[in-house]
């Protein structure tokens, strides 16, 4: 500071001196020191030499002008030139009076060894720490080494990789060096506490590194330490890993540190106690808590305690959805209160999104089933006001937990409500979602989509939403036709460019054209699931009324799509694919014992022309399915035709002896003219055949969908590809760990500097998570996502199941007719089984063109009203679905006898082979 005589009037700060003092002229670590002390935490004794001390010194010696150059220089090499002049001039300036005076009184203000610390202004901000880029040193003794360290510490200012830091940032490079004199703690363990996982970006978890000794081995990263995460909330300890800590360092005799040994014993022991990672934790929370933002905390244990050396935010974990983004998806992005509970279930949206889905894949969709189901709300023509409160839920309907996909179930319930019906509706769609637990009624009575200023306003309200629903009911057919008609024009339109000519910028300008578009559209057709609840539920009412005694299975074989329906296509052109191989041995026996991957071109070696015609004609009709079709990540059979082959292998082994399939409708009016006629049986049949055709209509709109998200995987392909050129992520494959936001920000001008770090930490937080068992169900409360809340829930480490033993019965639900008995065949993708029992954790769209292939199918999760069933029972393939634990249960090559009627699996034998007798 200048004082009123021109000269340079100068102090030593600490903790006495006002906070707005040491936040001007004492740098970035008295500040954490003051803001910590103040809040009650043990610091050791420290002062601080402000800039103003430095400017003195820089003004006595001739270095301000240099200074100046250096703060305004535009350019690192500019900055570097002047930085080495400054450093040389640091180095061989004396220092004179009242610079020296006051540096030593400073000193002399302590007993014992000092920590000489620099403390730059820039240093421990909210998003740049400036870590390890300036000096700090350890066990100071005597005047002389303490003047000789200030002038080191402020010599590091101006250095290179100071300097370089800066410049990458896109700040400039930080001048006015203050200096922090702090009592050394003769540590007896030392390290830092992160109060948020710097690794994963979880906000609930707090991670401790520990070492023995000064904590110098720790930051230089010369003593490999123990790691520690804890569960910020519970204090519960959630991981361990003990480092090898061979050596730790100690304070030297006369100055500095020296290299130690660690006995074998410690080495192999954990350097903190119970209490110690208790206390810590305790630490983290209050600093965190004071401070307002996640913090890197170093501390130090010695005889009297725990100290704390230094806190500064983290800058590399996002804190707020605008600042930095976190590696780790976690949730549904929905801010629950405190105490408030919500319920995830994946019971049928695994046949879409199947294990680990990617980020892109899953906000993607999660973006498009909130627009949806708001234009859904919207066409049904709910009040503005209330349309407004469903944007606080609709787009939150799904959520993300280590990579897996789930319902959160409340919300469904809450979408349902839009419509009239709801107690009928509700019932249904727990059906059609294969919920194990339906909500208990006093909880699902109170899932209103919105509210109401008074009751005439709800009245009027209920009304107009019912009058048009009821409009709709009636006209859903012609609404589907409209839609469909504009559907293909649109995709037509799209399939037919040319994308191996499309730069990334065309690509995304086209995929927002489609999303937008199509998305608008789509919003008015979820009146369709509605109706198909309703009609459904009436349809079981009327059952239960007039045949009381009316089997399980009829329930759901009375009503289906009708055996054209447009879904089943690719099953059947699958099945006279394998009927036109089966008529060519020499094709049969190479499709057969060819790799997948090489079919194809020994096909087209072998010159089997109407084969091959056969083939392109299968993929240009059907190349843009693929198995888990709603996943951006899955190539389509157009960029994969490989899984084509595996499919067609499996076909041909039931080609051969493939029997004309029981027809489930007919069974059921074989059971209707047996138990139902006159007047009822006339009601009855008018509202199968409505029902008959919803349901038909909902295939057909699947079948849009998946054209659509087909659609879309090409045009996300040439931004992957785009992407990879510019430099903005290293593997194509890299796309599909970015979010949808993110990957929209690519091309409108965000940030994307961060991207590549944000992949590599999103593919290690993917191999975690491959390794814990996803509940089917589970609860959560407020925000609470930590390990240890989710350990309870069922998400903890993959274990074995014992195999089931003969005689044991599986109840599951009856979803298709039938009694096979064959041999199990466990796959995790529609691959040959041959004539086999199929039995997988769940399916999707995918899997259709195996059903012909397969004597029965057994699906661990799903419903009856999943796409796959349906399709089942059209071609006459038994099913049972809902069987907890009947992968891990059930071995391959074990002989199970599937009754789909009834709704049961019973293991027959454990052998290795089949058992014909």
């Amino acid at each position: 500071m200048i004082g009123d005589d021109g000269s340079y009037a100068v102090q030593v700060l600490g903790p006495w001196s006002e906070a707005a003092l040491v936040d001007a002229l004492a740098g970035g670590k008295a500040r954490g020191l003051r803001g910590v002390r103040d809040g009650g935490i043990r610091v050791p004794e420290w002062v601080a030499l402000g800039a103003d001390v430095f400017e003195r010194f820089a003004a006595d010696a001739g270095l301000s002008e240099q200074v100046a150059a250096f703060a305004a220089a535009e350019d690192a090499e500019a900055a570097l030139a002047l930085g080495e002049t400054v450093r040389a001039g640091i180095a061989a300036a004396p220092l004179q009076d009242p610079v020296l005076t006051l540096i030593l009184d400073a000193g002399a203000r302590f007993d014992g060894p000092l920590a000489v610390r620099s403390s730059v202004r820039a240093e421990d901000g909210a998003d740049h720490s400036y870590a390890g880029q300036f000096d700090s040193y350890l066990n100071v003794r005597g005047p002389d080494a303490v003047v000789d360290r200030v002038r080191d510490c402020w010599a590091s200012a101006f250095s290179e990789r100071a300097i370089r830091y800066a410049f990458a940032r896109g700040l400039p490079p930080a001048s006015g060096p203050a200096v922090v004199l702090q009592r050394l703690v003769t540590a007896r363990a030392s390290g830092v506490v992160f109060t948020a996982n710097p690794t994963t970006g979880a906000l609930g978890e707090l991670v401790i590194s520990a070492v023995y000794g000064l904590g110098e081995g720790l930051v230089s990263g010369a003593v490999d330490a123990d790691s520690i995460v804890v569960d910020k909330a519970t204090g519960v300890v959630l991981d361990t890993v003990l480092g090898d800590k061979d050596r730790r360092y100690a304070p030297a005799g006369e100055q500095g540190c020296e290299i130690r040994e660690v006995d074998a014993a410690d080495r192999e022991r954990a350097v903190l106690s119970a209490d110690e990672i208790a206390e810590l934790t305790a630490l983290g929370r209050t600093v965190e808590k004071e401070r307002g933002t996640p913090q890197d905390i170093e501390w130090a244990i010695d005889d009297t305690g725990i100290w704390l050396l230094q806190a500064r935010p983290i800058t590399t974990v996002g804190v707020e959805s605008g600042s930095a983004r976190a590696a780790e998806l976690r949730g549904a992005g929905e801010a629950v209160p405190d105490g408030e509970t919500r319920i995830w279930d994946n019971s049928n949206i695994i046949e879409s999104f199947s294990g680990i889905t990617s980020p892109l894949t899953y906000t993607t969709a999660a973006d498009i089933y909130g627009r949806v189901y708001r234009g859904y709300a919207k066409s049904l023509r709910v009040p503005p006001a209330q349309l407004r409160q469903t944007d606080t839920w609709t787009p939150v309907l799904l959520g993300y937990f280590h990579g897996r996909v789930y319902y959160n179930l409340l919300h469904w319930y809450r979408m349902v409500g839009i419509a009239p019906g709801y107690p009928l509706n509700r019932k249904v769609l727990e059906a059609a979602l294969g919920v194990d637990e339906p909500l208990a009624s006093d909880i699902a009575k109170t899932l209103r989509p919105f509210t109401f200023g008074n009751p005439l306003a709800r009245l009027r309200s209920r009304a107009v939403t019912t009058v048009t629903y009821v409009r709709q009911l009636f006209g859903i057919d012609a609404m589907v036709e409209e839609f469909t008609d504009e559907f293909y024009r649109v995709y037509d339109e799209y399939d037919a460019m040319d994308y191996r000519t499309l730069t990334g910028e065309q690509a995304y300008t086209a995929y927002r054209a489609v999303d937008r578009d199509l998305v608008e559209r789509w919003g008015p057709l979820m009146v369709l699931d509605a109706i198909l609840l309703t009609c459904t539920g009436l349809v079981y009412l009327l059952t239960k009324l007039f045949m009381p005694k009316a089997p399980e299975w009829f329930l759901y074989s009375v009503v289906g799509p009708g055996a054209d329906v447009e879904s089943a296509e690719p099953a059947r052109a699958m099945t006279e694919l394998a009927r036109l191989v089966r008529a060519d041995p020499e094709a049969t026996a190479l499709v057969n014992t060819t790799p997948a991957d090489l079919v194809y071109p020994a096909l087209r070696e072998s010159g089997r022309a109407d084969l091959l015609a056969a083939i392109e004609d299968y993929l240009d009709r059907y190349g843009y399915r693929s198995l888990d079709e709603l996943k951006l990540e899955t190539p389509d059979l157009r960029e994969d035709p490989s899984s084509l082959f595996v499919m067609l292998r499996s076909a041909l082994g039931r080609v051969a002896e493939a029997a004309a399939p029981a027809n489930r409708e007919e069974e059921a009016d074989v059971y209707l003219d047996a138990h139902l006629g006159g007047v009822r049986r006339r009601i009855y049949e008018r509202l199968r055949a409505k029902t008959s055709r919803c349901a038909a209509h909902r295939e057909r709109l699947r079948f849009c969908r998946t054209r659509a998200f087909g659609m879309v995987k090409r045009m996300i392909r040439v931004m992957g590809r785009d992407l990879v050129a510019r430099g903005v992520i290293d593997d194509f494959a890299d796309v599909f760990y970015l979010t949808n936001s993110e990957l929209r920000g690519c091309y409108d001008g965000a940030d994307s500097e961060a991207l590549r770090d944000l992949v590599g930490a999103r593919r290690a937080q993917r191999a975690r998570d491959a390794d814990l068992v996803a509940p089917p169900r589970f609860r959560t409360v407020g925000v609470d996502f930590g390990r240890a809340a989710m350990a309870e829930q069922g998400w903890v480490p993959v274990t074995d199941t014992p195999a089931a033993t003969v005689g044991t019965v599986l109840a599951g639900t009856p979803s298709a007719s039938g009694v096979v008995e064959g041999e199990a065949v466990i796959v995790d993708e529609p691959r040959d089984v041959a004539g086999g029992i199929l039995v997988a954790y769940r399916t999707d769209p995918g899997w259709v063109a195996a059903l012909p292939s397969a004597s029965a199918l057994v699906i661990e999760r799903g419903s009856p009203l999943t796409h796959v069933a349906i399709v089942a029972r059209e071609l006459g393939v038994p099913t049972v679905v809902q069987i907890k634990d009947v992968t891990k249960k059930i071995r391959t090559s074990m002989r199970i006898r599937v009754d789909g009627t009834n709704g049961t699996v019973t293991v027959l034998s454990e052998g290795d082979r089949r058992d014909d007798s």
